[in-house]
């Protein structure tokens, strides 16, 4: 049996652009996945062992949380970076990280908006809502990753 070069391209076109594709699937996957869970280790570095940076006062006490409240949000950051970056987790479990992580970066954005920051910066008020847009091209290539095609309830 004789193959062709042009059966051999027919054949393994469709498998090897599926392949290229699926990598590049997992290379925005994990990029973005990165980008966002370093963001994540960052603030929970920032608030809990620097937080005098930028707000003299600390972070907290400027944007007028709770002190109790810096402990709940440093377990639940890495309580999702781990959700997110280690392999075996659930894919229900991933959703939640994904879901604490919007609702938190949402809520920096308001909560800097709120206390003024845009006077400071406009970058306060922004940068979480940048970094929202990551989460969500992060979350989009889960769900295509998953086989679901779009995300879930959708």
């Amino acid at each position: 049996m004789t193959i062709t070069a042009s059966d051999a391209i027919q054949s393994s076109t469709p498998s090897a652009s599926k392949g290229l594709k699926t990598k590049r699937e997992r290379i925005i996957y994990w990029t973005t996945t990165g980008i966002v869970c370093s963001v994540m280790v960052f603030s929970i570095i920032n608030f809990t062992f620097i937080d005098r940076f930028p707000f003299s006062e600390g972070a907290f006490v400027h944007l007028g949380l709770p002190n109790y409240f810096r402990t709940e949000l440093t377990i639940a950051k890495t309580l999702g970076v781990l959700a997110l970056l280690v392999p075996g987790v659930p894919a229900k479990m991933k959703e939640f990280a994904y879901f604490g992580f919007a609702i938190t970066l949402i809520s920096a954005s308001f909560a800097h908006f709120s206390s003024g920051d845009a006077r400071i910066s406009v970058l306060f008020i922004i940068d979480p809502l940048i970094f929202l847009g990551l989460l969500s091209v992060s979350y989009f290539y889960f769900n295509k990753m998953q086989g679901n095609g779009r995300p879930a309830g959708a």
